[in-house]
């Protein structure tokens, strides 16, 4: 089993910048391909960042691109998302995920372990 526990969630306007942390325990060997997935109030879950474990494999979502930068720690077992130029449409509540492989597609049902969340406001 992997845990994830996220934290750096908070309110900030428009234009501004949050960092968000994901730290892994447990099999960590088993959460190769980490990411970050979101969903705001009323919509659907997105995916948003994910890199693998050595961190040659980095994808974003379109509406992320060039304001958002994923990246892993030193011991490989904690994940970074630094969010900067930041949205009223960025307000959701951002989950971590992991999964044993990595690819560049990122589809929710083939993450094997979720952490619990941490909500990002911004607010205009």
């Amino acid at each position: 089993q992997v845990q994830l526990v996220e934290s750096g969630g908070g309110s900030v306007q428009a234009g501004g910048s949050l960092r968000l942390s994901c730290a892994a325990s447990g099999r960590t060997s088993s959460s190769s391909a980490m990411g970050w997935f979101r969903q705001a109030p009323g919509k659907e879950s997105e995916f948003v960042a994910g890199v693998s474990r050595n961190g040659g494999g980095i994808d974003y979502a379109d509406s992320v691109k060039g304001r958002f930068t994923i990246s892993r720690g030193s011991a490989k077992n904690t994940v970074y998302l630094q969010m900067n130029s930041l949205k009223p449409e960025d307000t959701a509540v951002y989950y971590c995920a992991a999964r044993y492989e990595y690819s560049s597609s990122w589809p929710e049902k083939g993450m094997g372990y979720w952490g619990k969340g941490t909500l990002v406001t911004v607010s205009s």
